[in-house]
């Protein structure tokens, strides 16, 4: 039993207790009859008490009972976790996707199924000299993802038992290292990250299967990307095409204050496509942390660092994670309401002054690390941000810039002109970008760095050239200009827009990425060299190069022999008009 106390004032989801002597910030306090989970985030000298709390406090009464556990926010970490749906407490969500109807009540636990048994292969024997980040054996999952049981951080010594091959719940232990009793589920605080032996500057891309983003404004793993964004622009599709198609081995997905039907219908998705790497479903390996906006929107707060809590798990046994969170916006705004009710002094727009360093504290936990155990682990953070208004100068999209390594500007124009995915080639970057160039110049696309610049000299170069077009007309340009514009939208068109309904674009593989844009950019330096020869421009204008943008989705997601083919008949075509 903890330490008790007694309610003395209810404030919305903030509750003060009498009675709590030798709580400790950030320990976990348990109220009322219904035994509602809260944090303590204000301990007085008297003795009270300020406790946020994670559900509706509707009903809680002056003089209601308190029990502090003794402890901080903590998760439960274990094989359920893949292809589970929990809320922002990692308490699993029963009833599929009936508990996203606003006032469905939700059945929650502290873990996973304790009736639910697990294969276990143990991989030490009794005797062996073990140190933390040891790997005591597996446990196989459907998603194809080995689940390894690993010596907790900072525990090493003798393996005094380990359990035989076979079936085990998961709270059965499975070995014992010393006197401490091991079993498949481990308890981690969600504020503390998870220690590793050395972070890494290794460099290698995460492949998301969007030409726009693999092209122009690549991410490594272990690196962070700031999606930002107004009402209508696209995020959530984007971010669902990455959970589907980007090469990482364990997604976690937390839908942060965002819609539930949205959450719903990509859940369905999830369910329904195919995973390349099994054939069974994309869910199995991707983990769902649901705080949709009918939700305790204190708990929205703690969802974030419970989805990273999750991936740092996932990453310590060596795998690559990829967290996306729909939307940090949301999460800022139950910052901004949390200290509206205990009092501190607003800062810019209402935040808490507080923000700057909350915002870079989550990112700074993104990383490729060489772990515990001496394994490779990453995990990549990509965060979407929501600015009301699309006011791009707002605090949360201000802050979060200064934080990430690339930024993947969403348009409201090129949205509303059906280019998708609509990512600004004007505000977006990566810092990134070179040392991919290195990576995939040692992969063998010599080329790829080279071709990156040219494109974003072509684009840029078109945006400087369409506000003339408007004042003159483009008859007006001299030949070489025209032919710069009509390439850039062949860029546009044929390259960095891409479906997600089509079985042939949805995704598509860095070799057809590459391609294509060798594709366009050959055919920009052949038109240069027509018009160079005295051919007229506006017999280039004329020529039908429709086959250039349809080239991406008449031939398959990794077909680079395809989009070759295309590039030498439109380039033989080209020449016919000489």
């Amino acid at each position: 039993m903890g330490v008790t106390g007694r309610v003395a004032r209810v404030n919305g989801p903030l509750v003060e207790i009498d009675g709590l002597e030798g709580t400790a910030m950030l320990d976990v306090v348990e109220v009322g009859p219904l035994h509602i989970p809260a944090e303590a985030v204000s301990v007085s000298r008297d003795g009270r008490v300020v406790v946020q709390a994670y559900e509706y406090t509707g009903g809680l009464a002056v003089g209601d009972g308190a029990e502090a556990l003794g402890g901080p926010l903590s998760a439960n970490l274990g094989p359920h976790l893949l292809g589970g749906i929990f809320d922002g407490l990692l308490r699993p969500l029963g009833g599929a996707a009936a508990w996203l109807a606003p006032g469905t009540l939700r059945e929650s636990g502290r873990g996973g199924d304790p009736r639910r048994r697990w294969h276990f292969t143990p991989a030490v024997a009794s005797g062996d000299e073990v140190t933390h980040g040891t790997v005591l054996g597996v446990v196989g999952t459907q998603g194809g993802i080995e689940y390894r049981v690993l010596v907790p951080p900072g525990l090493s010594g003798r393996v005094e038992r380990v359990r035989d091959e076979g079936e085990v719940s998961e709270s059965d232990e499975v070995a014992a290292v010393g006197d401490r009793r091991i079993s498949l589920v481990e308890s981690w605080p969600v504020r503390l990250p998870r220690p590793v032996a050395e972070r890494l500057s290794d460099t290698e891309p995460l492949v998301t299967g969007q030409r726009v983003v693999d092209l122009l404004f690549p991410v490594a793993k272990g690196s962070s990307v700031a999606v930002p964004g107004g009402f209508g622009t696209g995020k959530t599709v984007l971010l669902q095409q990455i959970v589907k198609w980007c090469n990482a081995d364990v997604i976690v997905f937390v839908g942060c204050g965002e819609r539930g039907n949205e959450l719903a219908d990509a859940l369905s998705e999830l369910a329904v496509l195919e995973d390349p790497r099994t054939g069974r479903s994309l869910l199995e390996r991707t983990v769902v942390i649901a705080n949709t906006s009918n939700m305790p929107v204190m708990a929205r707060e703690a969802s974030i660092y419970t989805g990273m809590t999750v991936a740092e798990h996932f990453r310590d046994m060596g795998y690559d994670c990829v967290l996306l969170a729909d939307s940090t916006s949301r999460w800022a705004e139950a910052l901004r309401e949390f200290s509206s009710r205990s009092g501190e002094l607003p800062a810019e727009e209402g935040y808490p002054a507080s923000l700057s360093s909350a915002i870079a504290a989550f990112y700074e936990r993104a990383g490729i690390v060489l772990t515990l155990g001496g394994g490779r682990g990453s995990v990549t953070v990509i965060g979407a941000v929501s600015p009301a208004g699309g006011d791009m100068t707002e605090p949360v999209t201000a802050h979060t810039e200064r934080f990430v390594r690339c930024l993947w500007s969403l348009d409201r124009d090129l949205a509303y002109a059906r280019h998708y995915p609509a990512i600004s080639w004007r505000r977006s970057f990566s810092r990134d970008a070179e040392a991919i160039g290195a990576f995939e110049g040692a992969e063998g696309r010599v080329d790829w760095a080279a071709d990156r610049t040219r494109a974003l000299a072509l684009l840029a170069e078109a945006d400087r050239l369409a506000p003339i077009v408007e004042l003159v007309g483009l008859a007006a340009l001299p030949a070489p200009e025209r032919v710069r514009l009509l390439s850039a939208r062949l860029l546009r068109e044929g390259v960095l827009q891409q479906s997600a309904l089509s079985q042939n674009d949805a995704a598509c593989a860095p070799d057809k990425q590459a391609a294509l844009l060798g594709l366009v950019l050959a055919v920009h330096e052949r038109c240069l060299e027509l018009v160079q020869a005295g051919v007229p421009i506006h017999t280039i204008e004329e020529a039908d190069l429709s086959a250039v943008v349809r080239a991406r989705n008449d031939v398959g997601p990794d077909d680079e022999a395809g989009v070759t083919e295309r590039r030498e008949e439109i380039l033989a075509m080209l020449d016919g008009l000489r």
